[in-house]
């Protein structure tokens, strides 16, 4: 580990300590009685710049928009990707990015801080109990209603799948909303989903197709991730040779990372964007999508492309794809029958148990 994130792990190690208790005096008091007509506004904070993580938060911001159909919601965010991934998502009203760098952007960062506080909100939620810029930003916020997205032991206790990022975050706030005098919801959780328009969809299926000549199926491999999540290049040759020996009917093209760099030495035809939601169409339009965790694993997840997941060292129950087949796998105990076995059910729309290996 450098000095560089050294520092920057205690620093979050000390802000959290400092903001952990934020809101939990309060939060079994004034609570009242709410007609759900009356929310118009609602903020919902999430100050992280990672593809994967914001994408994560769209499970919960169709439960708002569900249970509040006429509000407009407003996201707390950090960097540029939240407008592109929120494209399609008519209740977002405005994206406020808090600068990646705050201290070479300072102006910036007070800004939003104070354009924080001078909106005024029905419903202020934070997604992360764990992020302190986020319990501050709902402390700092003028709204009636606060939600700091503390953990509901209850649900965590009966749902099987309430350790997932993108699913305890919803269980927490309908949890919150009973104690408002809302009915309990048992409703299945959203997917992860980009909203991509059908003209995109046209879009990534001609590129696609420019891309192999041919009206094959295909698979999608994604061979890059970020540190130790990332596979070797011999773990990743030996699969590549396995799928192309074992679907010669299909075509196997490689998505490229924004590094354009590939562990198979870009021996499978190449897809190349910095554009996300080009990238995202041109995945939609494929049968199976295979990578390590990863945003662009979450990306294929998000435009409903049935995704294999593959797991070294990340924790698979918070960070596996789910619905659409989608299942997440752990390569230290999966064999090459059991790969065949995953991808023939997928790609064969049979049903998985997600929560064990094949066998």
């Amino acid at each position: 580990m450098s000095v560089l994130s050294k520092i920057n792990h205690y620093r979050r190690g000390v802000m959290r300590n400092l903001t952990k208790n934020i809101g939990k005096p309060k939060s079994e008091l004034d609570i009242v009685l709410v007609d759900k007509s009356e929310i118009k506004r609602v903020l919902i904070c999430r100050p992280n710049a990672r593809l994967g993580n914001l994408l994560l938060i769209t499970p919960l911001v169709q439960e708002v928009m569900e249970i509040f159909p006429n509000c407009k919601v407003d996201l707390f965010v950090k960097g540029t990707l939240a407008p592109i991934i929120f494209e399609n998502y008519e209740s977002i009203n405005k994206v406020i990015d808090l600068p990646k760098k705050p201290f070479k952007n300072l102006l910036k960062y007070i800004n939003v801080w104070i354009s924080i506080k001078k909106q005024k909100y029905d419903v202020a939620i934070n997604v992360d109990q764990n992020s302190s810029s986020g319990r501050l930003a709902v402390q700092f916020s003028n709204a009636k209603y606060k939600f700091y997205g503390d953990l509901h032991e209850e649900s965590q206790l009966v749902k099987s799948d309430y350790d997932h990022i993108a699913k305890y975050p919803v269980y927490n706030f309908r949890y919150y909303l009973t104690k408002l005098g809302l009915a309990k919801s048992n409703k299945i959780i959203a997917p992860i989903d980009l909203k991509l328009s059908s003209s995109e969809i046209a879009e990534g299926k001609k590129t696609l197709h420019d891309l192999v000549h041919n009206s094959k199926r295909t698979i999608c491999i994604f061979t890059y991730a970020t540190g130790t999540k990332c596979l070797a290049e011999d773990w990743w040759d030996n699969f590549y040779k396995q799928l192309t020996t074992e679907y010669k009917e299909y075509n196997i093209i490689e998505i490229l990372p924004v590094e354009n760099v590939s562990q198979i030495d870009f021996k499978a035809p190449t897809f190349y964007s910095k554009d996300i939601r080009e990238i995202g169409s041109v995945i939609a339009n494929a049968d199976l999508f295979i990578g390590a965790d990863s945003g662009i694993m979450h990306l294929a997840s998000a435009v409903q492309t049935p995704t294999i997941g593959l797991f070294s060292v990340s924790n698979m129950k918070k960070y596996e794809p789910y619905d659409n087949c989608s299942i997440g796998v752990d390569i230290n105990l999966y064999s090459k029958k059991d790969y065949i076995k995953t991808i023939n059910s997928i790609l064969n729309n049979g049903k998985l148990n997600i929560y064990s290996k094949a066998i």
